[in-house]
């Protein structure tokens, strides 16, 4: 078995490079374990096979280990001519390179080498690569429509084209190639007709044809080429890598020739479908590609719809054998896929093209530039990768580079000694021996390499050497190798032993000089022989050696550099001593000039034995300069004692015990050639000696060689005398520097004026603040900022950044922190983010988030950014059109420091993570300070600084701000006016406005709330003030009616009443019992004329639903709010844990005896609020879902009862680790491919942000028996993974955890062997956007993982695509222009299963049909259902065109109805507004047994209702709802549906259900939902499902098929059998024209009610035929069908929830998997379609 591309090394190669080779083998590295003595040989070969070095002992008379190191072998006194090794062999065979020739060469050509069992050997390469070498050049060229002007381009570019290549080389030769893609559906358009011309003036359609064979021929290459015409295919994607491959393999049909550089140029600007993306499975190509060449006598690819298109690993690998580099021509559309593709590659490159192809030339020699052998240094070679090709399995390579010329490459190529466990000897032939090619990537030459693992036999083990029935052997056994090979029955290691000698004797088993038989550790066997208890410790032929008791050094048994027998070591390869302690090798004595030991010692087991000297020595008996402060401090008091007798030592005393004797000469030796060189200053003389230090020629005399310059250096005469002058001068200085003082004091403006007539002495860029106060009254404020101007001058060229700081002097209470913070965003301001519901504003806001909450979440306790805005600043120089960004950061209010710092970080930078800021400006805010900076850009005199102005309540009646200008940290400015001081006068108000109580009741039945607004007059004249309503838990149009406004108070006015109306109470509230308090607030702001708001700006009003009697304590509060506690204030909640919120508030006014908490999860009703009773203004919340919105309100209480409550407080729990993925679910592709899907996790405790996933090949035992691979997949939105090439027949173990921000949950796990499952069904293609990995890649493609949606989601060919973003339009489960690519036809799949709940709502579009006689309205939503009754089911629903034949200003149908079962005979129905052109003045709802009987009727006159609850069913039967709206113009059509409500009765009376017992909602007796599947833009497939309970033996179905607006005929057909499946193929359709389908199934009772769809096949633009060849038929799917809907329901708790969400993964799966590939998937929430 060869595996290819395994080792390579990316190197820089010159023109030229040549080859020498290195000594014949390595010897074997280091060893801590002597593995020739670990194997325990039994036989001489068997030794020799363990491993390089090892040797056997043949001797008879050898009493020892016989297989172990030569060297131990000898040791233990074994003859050295008797030793039996191995030894492998290398032949070369090499021809000089020739440096004129104009090919590419590589020396040797040939290398034979044998290898032993873990033996090394160098090859040295190398290799030439001409200036001009031959060039083979490859295009291939997409011919899809969308390709025609960029043809039309290329084919006027012959000469040119001609001109670049011969740049290139001057032996080339260029051939052409084209390709579409498979000519098969859904690729290929198959009718006739598009089948011979796809286009106007067209060529039929292909998948790749080679046109011009590679020539030389320039002139024949362009006449050939003017000849071509275009194509065209289908979808978007082409099939170009069927084309890749063919032109790789089929070597003479294109024309590739041996000595020259390959290069494809591959052009298209579309992307590419590959191996399994689901393209071929609709089309029934199953089989993998053969990688074979299959071109025709025409040169066209004959197996295009045989054969799959080739993976990526694939195409690397191929390309890589045939010496061949891609290079990718591609337009802006695609060139971001081209781009990823790029990297699997060793070498290719990626050009973009213009939408015509006209700059190509361009574009290939940009590329050439990289790619051509011959353009200066960036030649094809700077990118060359040197690799060994179809490497056995045995072997492992690695590629070094000499220390020689830079074209010389040295490959160190090893023989494995084991593989996993198994000796290499054992494997196969095929995978210990070979031939590889190591050669560059671009090269066809290399050096073949044929190596072989060589398994030695010895000859003593051949029969002619033995010696049969050996003396030596007692006659019972043979001599082999010096060893006795017995014959049976005899044992012993001289068979002199009978094993059927039963009288056993335990005295043989005794050692000398011991009692016990065999040393008390084994048992005594027959004749003598001792087995020991523990092999691995006690060996010996009486046990009587411990493994355990050699000698150790430094703790470690024989220094774990050897092992331990026969109680003594037996050391590695290069050890010796006791305890193998010495190292053979003198290496560690070594000194710094390559001698042994400085020449003053001794080398003794691996150490220095220096001898005796004066001075400290290192290790290698060298002078420790390092202790003795250098060799020149060491020596200076010697060498001044012995030469100059001065210094510390010029007593001979001391000086007598100099280790060394100086002496003078009259030159010193230059410094390079001694130890050290030195220079001193004799203090005696102050004169300078100097002197070097040398090592001692005779070490056993001086310890240095010292020699002194016999001659010092002594200063000239004293200059002593220049001191008093220098005095006289300094002072003289000073007084002249206090004169100029003295003048500049007093002509201080004379002197700056002078100096500024010197150029170097002008005054620089001044800023500071325009003004030196602001006086600002606060009644008359508009804005809680001042844009406070700053200007600059002198010289206006440069940039300047200037910071600023404002305090306020007036503090609140503390308050929860907040900061606003703003940046200036590098992007330009559009009306659009001035409307914060426009999608603009939606999608920055989104993005500024993302962004900010992933930088500030480095500050301890920040929260998510929130209320973010934009606006734009003027007076902001050059940046004024750009976007400046407000939002708010809530963190804790001791991190402003830290978040101040990390916003002038990043905006220094510009970047805020991926989010573009403008550096130079940004504010931090808190309710007390902010800081800031502004930039002047160059030519900018004067901006804005938006200072903050702390209005609040509790400021003085005289404010002072003062606004500094700090620092200038970028600029050369300097801060003239630095302070502005802002005064902000507070008047005492005129009027105040105020709700005469903070809440109010009022019947709904009064119809209007008439809410007074008081006025207390200071001073008398006229005021303003505003007034808005707002929705708490009443809405608007539906409780009440919101009015806004201002209210005007003429002189001596003191109360006005606002009235609010009130609406009807709706039939399906007014039937509830258990109702929600309904309440709206009106707030009061914005008072004019000095007045001011009071005591109540805010009042909440509720709205009873009962007479005033029954109102209860509301009611009596609001009458007499004194006597009842005044909400708590300032509610603030934090999350402090996964599962826990702590929420604190500030105390109301009087005597509260406790609080009472209530909490709930946010879309819970309030109703449902669990309450917390407390005493103290706190309370801790826990056991709360983690990652959960939760929503609270307080109140206190007193002896009157419950206060009032605050508002809404919300705050959301922290994350905790995901719980296991959902259970896992296998699409079999074929026994080596298969695609695994899973489930979110049921509880993901947070946003989860990657997946693993971890398949381990495994036994019966559920043991692994290989590698496990290990996958990561970022994008959580990716649940699936296709894996290919795993191994046939063999079980994985398939492993999937999921991560959020905490980190990794647990694995779900599940077992499958591929080969035991059903390969793939046709119908159930590949779904896209999938991530693919290839299981038998190896180490070199552990990341080699990409992502099906690359390819897939590219976009058309067309030059004006209708698609935008990145790809194609995702499409929606529910909506219409879904892609022919995204439908998925017959099969459901094994998806993952959910827990079951009861099913409590269904949804219908349109009610069965007794007859078809009755006229259904068109133009309406219809649905799409699974067939699983046992989980349930789920509505779609899907837009469509209104009806044209509706009267202008009538309503339409209802869009949908939608069924809640509240109990086994109560039932709410719910629709949807219809489309009108006029108001909806309300509804009507008939209902009545579908069996016939009483129609009754329900009116609903409140537009607003879109629900009415009807009671007292009869559980078990079935019923007709129609649905229709009325406008001023009439009643428009009706929406039916049927449904049952199915319950457990009682037997004795069967209209009275159990009590308790369960209900759910039934469809039963209509055709499953209706599927399509286009086979061609004239023809579809129509299927369904069986009635789930038929009403009698169904006997076969009636479809019915007509245009919807009329015209033509109806047609029937007659389908029969009673499948749980059913199909029909509808042709002669028309494009563009809907059609309605109708299906009936036919039992033995008669007719069953229909099934109705509405389906229309359109071309891409709604035209006849999109001039593109990436046309597709998005299928508008209308499909009336009558099924279940499961959602979680008004009347379903908490767990239901759960239950919900659980069952909605496999729901959703399933839709997908059926009728919708790559579609979104469904929100928890089913009522939402998305």
């Amino acid at each position: 078995m060869f595996l290819g591309f395994h080792s390579h090394l990316v190197v820089s190669l010159s023109p030229c490079l040549f080859l020498t080779l290195p000594p014949p083998h390595l010897p074997p590295p280091s060893a801590t374990v002597n593995y020739c003595l670990a194997s325990k040989a039994k036989t001489c070969s068997e030794c020799l096979q363990t491993g390089i070095g090892c040797a056997y002992c043949p001797d008879e008379n050898f009493d020892g280990p016989r297989c172990d190191l030569e060297n131990n072998i000898i040791a233990r006194g074994c003859g050295a001519a008797a030793v039996i090794t191995a030894q492998s062999s290398k032949m070369i065979d090499s021809v000089s390179l020739q440096l004129i020739s104009l090919r590419s060469q590589v020396s040797p050509q040939k290398v034979t080498m044998s290898f032993l069992p873990g033996e090394e050997k160098l090859v040295n390469v190398e290799v030439f690569a001409p200036t001009k070498g031959p060039l083979d050049l490859y295009i291939l060229m997409d011919f899809s429509n969308s390709m025609a002007d960029d043809l039309d381009n290329l084919k006027k570019m012959g000469n040119e084209l001609a001109s670049l290549v011969g740049n290139l080389s001057d032996d080339y030769t260029i051939g052409f190639g084209k390709f579409v893609d498979k000519v098969i559906e859904p690729q290929t358009d198959m009718r006739p007709s598009k089948l011979s011309q796809p286009w106007p003036n067209s060529d039929p359609p292909f998948s790749f044809q080679n046109v011009i064979k590679l020539t030389s021929e320039l002139s024949d290459f362009t006449n050939k080429l003017q000849k071509e015409r275009i194509s065209g295919n289908l979808d978007a994607p082409e099939g170009g890598f069927d084309a890749i491959l063919q032109a790789a393999v089929c070597r003479d049909k294109i024309g590739w020739r041996d000595h020259s550089t390959h290069l494809l140029v591959f052009s298209t600007e579309s992307a590419f479908h590959y191996e399994a993306d689901g393209a071929n499975v609709l089309s029934g190509i199953l089989p993998r590609n053969d990688e074979q060449c299959h071109l025709d006598a025409n040169d066209k690819y004959t197996e295009d719809i045989k054969q799959d298109y080739p993976s990526i690993p694939t195409l690397v690998r191929l390309l890589g054998k045939h010496n061949i580099i891609p290079i990718f021509a591609v337009t802006n559309h695609s060139y971001t896929y081209y781009k990823k593709l790029q990297e699997y590659f060793p070498i290719a490159e990626v050009g973009l093209l213009q939408e015509d192809s006209a700059n190509i030339l361009t574009s290939l020699l940009c590329v050439f530039l990289f790619f051509a052998v011959a353009v200066d240094n960036r030649s094809i070679r700077s990118k060359m990768s040197i690799r060994a090709e179809e490497k056995p399995k045995a072997f492992e390579t690695q590629f070094l580079t000499t220390s020689g010329n830079v074209g010389k490459f040295m490959m160190k190529l090893t023989a494995q000694r084991l593989s996993g466990e198994q000796p290499v000897c054992q494997m196969r032939s095929d995978e210990k021996s070979g031939t590889m090619k190591v050669k560059p990537t671009t090269f066809n030459a290399g050096v073949n390499v044929e190596a072989s693992v060589l398994c030695p036999v010895c000859d003593c083990e051949k029969v002619e050497t033995q010696i049969n029935k050996a003396a030596r052997c007692y006659g019972n056994g043979d001599l082999v190798c010096g060893k006795c090979q017995c014959h049976d029955d005899w044992l012993g290691s001289f068979c002199n032993c009978s094993s059927a000698d039963s009288a056993k004797s335990t005295s043989q088993c005794i050692a000398p000089g011991e009692k016990e038989p065999c040393s008390g550790r084994g048992d005594c066997m027959a004749c003598g022989t001792c087995v020991c208890y523990n092999p691995e410790q006690f060996e010996g032929p009486y046990c009587q050696y411990d493994k355990t008791q050699c000698p150790r050094h430094g703790g470690f048994l024989c220094n774990d550099r050897g092992s331990c027998v026969m109680n003594q070591c037996t050391c590695a390869e290069g050890w010796e001593g006791p305890a193998c302690e010495c190292p053979k090798s003198n290496q560690t004595c070594m000194d710094s000039k390559g001698g042994v030991c400085n020449g003053r010692g001794a080398c003794v087991c691996g150490r220095c034995i220096c001898q005796s000297s004066g001075l400290e020595l290192t290790s290698t008996c060298e002078p420790n300069f390092l202790a003795q402060l250098q060799v020149c401090e060491a020596t200076r008091s010697c060498v001044q004692c012995q030469t100059w007798k001065t210094g510390e030592k010029k007593e001979d005393e001391k000086c007598k015990l100099c280790p060394f004797q100086s002496y003078t000469v009259s030159e010193l030796k230059e410094s390079d050639k001694v130890l050290d060189s030195c220079s001193f200053r004799d203090e005696d003389d102050d004169c300078t000696y100097y002197y070097t230090v040398d090592n001692a020629k005779d070490p056993a005399g001086n310890s240095f060689d010292v020699q002194v310059l016999e001659k010092k250096e002594c200063p000239p005469a004293s200059l002593l005398w220049l001191l008093p002058l220098l005095l006289f001068l300094l002072l003289l200085l000073a007084l002249l520097l206090l004169c100029c003082w003295k003048y500049c004091a007093c002509c201080k403006s004379c002197f700056q004026s002078c100096l500024a007539l010197l150029p170097c002495c002008r005054r620089g860029r001044m800023v500071g603040f325009k003004e030196d106060e602001y006086l600002l009254r606060q009644s008359l404020l508009t804005s809680d900022h001042l844009d406070t101007p700053m200007v600059r001058t002198g010289p206006p060229k440069g940039t300047d950044v200037v910071r600023w700081k404002v305090t306020d002097n007036v503090h609140r209470a503390p308050m929860h922190p907040q900061f606003p913070v703003s940046l200036r965003l590098n992007r330009l301001f559009s009306e659009n983010l001035s409307r914060p519901e426009s999608r603009d504003a939606e999608q920055l806001r989104k993005e500024v988030a993302d962004n900010l909450n992933e930088v500030y979440k480095q500050i301890p306790g920040a929260q998510k950014v929130q209320k973010t805005s934009f606006r734009m600043q003027r007076n902001a120089g050059k940046r004024q059109d750009y976007t400046v960004m407000d939002t708010v950061l809530s963190a804790p209010r001791a991190s402003y420091p830290d978040i101040v710092k990390l916003t002038e970080k990043n905006v220094q930078s510009g970047n805020v993570r991926d989010l573009k800021v403008v550096p130079g400006y940004y504010t931090v805010a808190t309710d007390r300070e902010a800081t800031g900076a502004v930039e002047f850009q160059e030519g900018v005199e004067s901006v804005d600084v938006h200072v903050p102005l702390f209005v609040k309540d509790e400021d003085d009646d005289k404010k002072q701000l003062q606004v500094e200008a700090i620092d200038v940290p970028l600029g050369i400015a300097e801060i003239g006016k630095r302070l502005v001081n802002i005064t902000i006068i507070k008047e005492h108000a005129s009027s105040v406005f105020s709700f005469l109580q903070p809440a109010y009741t009022y019947s709904r039945q009064d119809g209007v709330a008439n809410i007074p607004i008081s006025r207390e007059i200071i001073e008398d004249g006229r005021t303003q003030v505003t007034y808005r309503t707002r929705d708490l838990t009443a809405k608007d149009k539906k409780d009440y009616v919101t009015v806004e406004g201002d209210l005007t108070y003429g002189p001596g006015e003191t109360q006005k009443t606002v009235p609010v109306r009130l609406l009807e109470l709706g039939e399906k509230d007014g039937l509830l019992e258990d109702k929600q308090v309904k309440q709206f607030v009106m707030d009061l702001s914005n008072p004019r004329q000095g007045a001011k708001l009071g005591r109540y700006p805010r009042t909440t009003v509720t709205i009873s639903d009962q007479p005033e009697k029954n109102i209860g304590f509301i009611n009596q509060k609001a009458s007499s709010p004194t006597g009842y506690l005044p909400a708590p204030g300032n509610p603030n909640a934090k999350a402090t844990g996964p599962r826990n919120i702590h929420l604190n508030w500030d105390p109301p006014p009087g005597n509260p005896m406790g609080y009472k908490v209530k909490y709930w999860i946010y879309g819970d009703p309030e109703k449902d609020a669990q309450v917390l009773d407390v005493k103290t203004p706190q309370a801790e919340l826990t056991n709360l879902y983690p990652y959960c919105d939760y929503e609270m309100r307080v109140c206190g209480y007193n002896a009157m009862g419950d206060g009032y409550e605050t508002d809404v407080v919300t705050c959301q729990t922290l994350e905790d680790g995901p719980g296991e993925p959902g259970r896992l679910a296998f699409n079999v592709i074929s026994p080596t491919v298969t695609q695994v899907s899973w489930a979110e996790p049921a509880e993901t405790n947070g946003n989860i942000t990657a997946y693993e996933v971890i398949y381990t090949p495994i036994d019966d035992e559920m043991k692994p028996v290989g590698a496990a691979k290990k996958v990561k997949i970022d994008n959580p939105k990716k649940r699936m993974l296709l894996i290919e090439n795993l191994q046939s027949a063999q079980t994985y173990q398939y492993k999937v955890r999921a991560k959020n921000s905490v980190g990794w949950g647990p694995f779900r796990d599940a077992t499958i062997n591929l080969a035991s499952q059903p390969a793939r069904p046709l119908s159930i293609p590949i779904i896209p956007d999938v991530p693919i990995v290839d299981a038998e890649a190896g180490d070199e493609y552990d990341s080699y993982l990409m992502y099906s949606n690359e390819v897939m989601k590219s976009p058309t060919g067309s030059k004006t695509p209708s698609v935008s973003g990145d790809g194609w339009k995702h499409v929606k489960l529910v909506g219409s222009n879904l892609d022919l690519r995204k439908v998925s036809w017959k099969k459901r799949v094994d998806v993952i299963p959910s827990r079951h709940s009861t099913d409590t709502e269904a949804s219908s579009d349109e009610a069965p049909h007794p007859s078809s006689t009755q006229t259904r309205v068109p133009g309406e939503d219809h649905s799409i259902r699974p067939a699983d009754r046992q989980t349930g089911s789920y509505h779609v629903s899907l837009c469509h065109p209104s009806d044209a034949r509706l009267s202008p200003g009538v309503p339409d149908t209802p869009s949908r109805l939608v069924f809640s079962a509240l109990g086994p005979t109560a039932l709410k129905v719910s629709w949807q507004e219809p489309h009108c052109e006029k108001d909806i003045m309300g509804y009507c709802v008939l209902y009545q047994l579908l069996n016939g009987g009483e129609v009754k009727r329900i009116n609903v006159t409140n537009p607003a209702e879109n629900s009415v609850i009807i009671q007292d069913l009869l559980p078990n039967h079935s019923y007709l709802f129609k649905v229709k709206a009325q406008s001023q113009e009439g009643w428009g059509p009706e929406r039916e549906g049927v449904i049952t409500i199915e319950s457990a009765v009682d037997p004795k009376s069967p209209l009275s259900p159990m009590p308790g017992s369960p209900f759910t909602l039934s469809t039963p007796s209509a055709p499953g939902p209706l599927v399509f599947t286009a086979l061609s833009p004239d023809s579809l497939q129509l299927s369904w499902d069986k009635p789930r309970k038929p009403n009698g033996d169904i006997l076969g179905y009636v479809v019915t098929c007509e245009q919807l607006h009329g015209g033509g005929d109806v047609r029937s057909f007659q389908v029969n059998g009673d499948s749980a499946e059913t199909s029909l193929t509808v042709p002669n359709l028309t494009e563009n024209v809907p059609y309605k389908f109708k299906v009936q199934a036919r039992t033995t009772q008669g007719f069953g009610p229909e099934r109705e769809g509405i389906i229309t096949i359109e071309s891409q633009d709604g035209s006849k035929m999109n001039p593109s060849d990436g046309v597709f038929f998005p299928i508008h799917l209308h499909i009336d069908n009558n099924w279940s809907f499961i959602a979680d329901g008004m009347m379903m708790t908490t767990s239901q929830h759960t239950e919900t969400s659980g069952m909605m993964t496999q729901i959703t799966k399933e839709v997908v998997q059926r009728s919708v590939m790559g579609g979104t998937t469904v929100t928890k929430k089913m009522f939402y379609e998305s």
